[in-house]
Order: C-alpha cells, then structure tokens, then sequence
C-alpha cells in the first residue's frame, strides 16, 4: 500500500513539474535598460531668447513577457518607467523624481492579445505602432496605439515580387463616452510591396486622425482632423547600405479654420531622406545613419510623433509633450555592438523652424550617448 502511495505521489509530482516545464517554455521574458547624457544647446525660443543650455543624465528600464500558445496566439505586457503624461518619452530624468530619492514613475505600456496564423494577424489592445515605418518622424515608437488591426500577408516565390501585405486598423485616441464617431481617433490603412529579393520595399498608407486635440492632456480649445497619405520606400544592397525617404501630405482643409493662423493654415506637408550602413546584430557591428526631415506644422500629429530632435514642448499649456512639426533638420546615428547585448549610440540633432510663429524661428542643437543592455 505504501509502495503504491508512494508511485502516486511520485507520478502527481512529476506532472506538476512538467506542466511547469512546459508553461514556462511558453513564457518569453524581455527586460532592457538604458543609461543617456544628453546636452542641449543654441536652443531659441519664438520671442528670440534663448533657454538656458542643459545637460542631464536620464535612463530608462522596461521588463515584459509574452504567452505563446499552439505558435499562433499570444498575451503580452511591458512595463516601463516614465510619466504618464508624457507618452512619447519613457526616459526619466536623475534627481527631477520626488525630493530625498522618492518612488519613480512607472506605467503599463502594452497589454495585447494577438493572432497570427498563415499571413494573418490580428491584434488587440495596447501594443506597438502595427505599420511599416522608417523612423520615428512620424510616429514614436515610445507611443503604443489602443485598438483592433487586422493585417494579411502573401509571399511569392518569384524572384522579383516578393511579399505583398495590407493592413488596417482603428485606434481610439481619447473615449468620447458616446458612440464611437465622437471619439478622437485614428483609422489608417497601409499596403506594402516587396521586390527584387527584399531590396525594395513600397508602402503607401493613409491615416486620418478625427477630432484631435490642437493641444494634448486636455489643453485644446478646438478639434481638428487630418487625412494624411504617405508614401515611404526603403532600398538596401546586399552590403548593408540602404536609402529610405519618405512624403506626407495632409489632404485637410485648414483654410477656412479661424483657429488656426494664416501662417500655418497651408503648412501640410513634410517628406525625410536617409542614407545608412551597417548592422547591429552582433558583438562588433556598428552602424550609420544620416536623416534629414522637412516636415510643415500639419503634415503629422506632433504630440505622437518623435520628440527627440528638439526641446520643443507644450509646457505654456500644462503639457509635457513634445511639438515636432514645423521643422526642418538632420540627425546623426552612429552605433556599435560592445557585445551581443550592448549597444553603444551616438546621435547628433540640429533642428530650425520652418515657418516663425512670434518673431523668431525656434532652433536646437543636441547630443546623445546612449547605452542600451537587453537581458
């Protein structure tokens, strides 16, 4: 009897460790962190003065999992550090958290379901940014869209076509509480076009953004919408040199919106142009990047796309949130693999106003150094 208790309780232990085993086998844990110091100069406000130059030293840390199951369903979250209103930046700032070393901020960034199966893919609720993109002049990757996306993709054999896909989505930027119509949101749509073996990648898309706020976190004293096409290409050799570019134009008609200055009422375009080399993906990669942008006030939402270039900000109306648009300039992107889990990026900024609003052209000049570890 004994012998038998114990073959029970052996055989019950046994499936418990490997239900573990195997729960645990589907289970991908990711966490990074990152260490920057940054400084800012020659950074002129509208009126013509200039803010004060600024050095700080900033970091980030992010740590998340991802539930596989039967390799086409997956649960996913990310936690981050950085302000809740400041989505566009998950940087915080040494010595600007509450006085004598309080508690820092920390947010859920991403909670999603998602489906991929045979080219389709479906996903639900808060994940990255689901269309193809070639930076962040755009849209953030530090942004993370709420909504449904609904993507197809079918890939062919033949030596010059390659791999065609579509997606659509719609994302909800602020609940009305109403019916969905008087939400701010966005819809968008992309279709892109592979060839020549993966060297030449097309995708045209279309995003209309309704009923968003001139001024983000509740500042607005009107609405607008936007309906932007884009059309973006990539071209890369099999020697790790590439081109990508970019053009917005925003199809809206401002002109007859009291709200919105003469001066700007017309600014809806923008387009980027980039040249880059090399590759990170292992110990002793480096890599290269120049950018140049051109984008008008209206030609992006600028409180979701990239606020890296500039210390331009919203802070006169309570917000935190970055302004990029109405600026033309370039970035520098030089990166070097110390190891198979350590990047080390230099990036250099130099940014002016396209179109003064007061009396003078806003300017920034910025510098970087980063050092990002994955765990």
């Amino acid at each position: 009897m004994k012998l038998i208790l114990f073959l029970v309780l052996f055989f019950f232990i046994q499936t418990i460790i490997a239900q573990k085993d195997s729960l645990l086998n589907k289970i991908n844990f990711e966490a990074d962190f990152r260490f920057r110091a940054e400084q800012d100069w020659n950074s002129k406000r509208a009126d013509g003065s200039f803010r004060d130059d600024r050095s700080r030293l900033r970091y980030r840390a992010r740590i998340g999992l991802t539930y596989t199951s039967q390799e086409k369903y997956f649960v996913g979250f990310r936690m981050r550090t950085g302000e809740r209103r400041k989505q566009q930046d998950p940087q915080l700032t040494l010595g600007t958290s509450p006085a004598e070393f309080g508690t820092l901020a920390i947010g859920l960034e991403k909670a999603y379901f998602e489906y991929k199966h045979k080219g389709l893919r479906l996903l639900l609720g808060k994940n990255t940014f689901p269309f193809l993109k070639n930076n962040e002049l755009f849209w953030s990757d530090n942004v993370f869209p709420e909504g449904v996306y609904v993507g197809k993709k079918h890939s062919f054999k033949k030596k010059f076509l390659k791999e065609i896909s579509i997606g659509a989505g719609h994302f909800i930027v602020e609940a009305s509480g109403g019916s969905l119509d008087k939400d701010s949101y966005l819809s968008a749509f992309q279709t892109s076009i592979s060839a020549l073996d993966n060297k030449i990648t097309l995708f045209p898309s279309f995003y209309q953004f309704k009923n968003i706020n001139n001024v983000p976190d509740g500042e607005g004293t009107y609405r607008l919408n936007y309906s932007i096409a884009h059309l973006g290409g990539k071209w890369s050799s099999n020697k790790k040199l590439f081109f990508e570019f970019d053009i917005y134009q925003n199809l809206a008609d401002y002109t007859k919106n009291d709200s919105i200055s003469k001066l700007l009422n017309n600014q809806k375009n923008g387009y980027t142009a980039s040249i880059g080399y090399g590759e990170l993906k292992h110990k002793k990669n480096w890599f290269f990047k120049l950018t140049y942008a051109y984008l008008e006030r209206y030609s992006a939402v600028d409180f979701v796309a990239q606020n890296d270039w500039a210390r331009w900000e919203y802070s006169n109306f309570n917000s935190p949130d970055g302004r990029l648009t109405n600026l033309q300039g370039s970035e520098w992107v030089l990166s070097y693999m110390l190891e198979d889990n350590i990047k080390l990026t230099t990036k250099f900024y130099q940014v002016e106003q396209i179109v003064a609003v007061a009396s003078s052209k806003e300017t920034n000049i910025r510098i970087r150094f980063d050092i990002d570890i994955a765990f």
